[in-house]
């Protein structure tokens, strides 16, 4: 099984680039979707991140308000690195767990990682292959502040907290840019899908 990392900054892609490679057949297995049964009431993850950031950051269903979080660890780098060191290690063991659980299914040929901050981590280096989905700066800016619904200030002190889709494309064996019309993102997806299947195959 071709194991494959998949990375971009916020609303630079990545969900859509993910989404058009589990149609093609890849096993998509997302940091993000991990992180939020992590971080579940009561979950260990969850009882470590009240016990650092108190329990004002907590919904009345004790669920962790993502926006409140949110707004406290863009605006403070060290706390965003606190909440990193706690989350990551866990994420990092329940990711390799299901990529062994796959590999012993033998059901897919290519299982793609998808992770934001994935080269930030370090965590690129496991992936003999990295795709990083990009757009541009102005895309991205609109797309935070549409979806996190927060002002153009917020979305830029969010887009500064990650490494920029330059930077990240460096890393690259493969680039994705998201900024075009869908169409145009999915012909890139297929692309880089038949390569990586003929890769597979050998």
């Amino acid at each position: 099984m071709l194991l494959v990392g998949l990375t971009g900054g916020m609303c630079a892609g990545k969900s859509t680039v993910s989404s058009m490679f589990a149609e093609l057949g890849c096993l998509i297995i997302d940091a993000d979707q991990v992180a939020r049964k992590l971080v579940e009431p009561e979950a260990p993850a969850w009882k470590r991140i009240v016990r650092v950031f108190g329990k004002d950051i907590l919904n009345k269903d004790k669920t962790l308000d993502r926006k409140k979080l949110a707004g406290i660890i863009y605006a403070d780098a060290g706390k965003r690195k606190l909440l990193n060191s706690i989350l990551h290690p866990l994420i990092l063991r329940e990711e390799e767990r299901l990529v062994k659980e796959a590999s012993n299914r033998g059901n897919h040929r290519i299982a793609i990682v998808s992770a934001a901050l994935m080269i930030e981590a370090g965590s690129y280096k496991r992936f003999p292959k990295m795709i990083v989905a990009a757009c541009s700066k102005e895309t991205q800016i609109n797309r935070i502040m549409k979806r996190e619904k927060v002002t153009r200030k917020e979305a830029l002190q969010r887009w500064t907290s990650q490494l920029s889709g330059k930077e990240k494309k460096k890393y690259a064996n493969y680039v994705v840019n998201t900024s075009g019309p869908f169409h145009k993102t999915r012909k890139q997806v297929v692309q880089v899908y038949e390569k990586l299947r003929r890769l597979a195959e050998k």
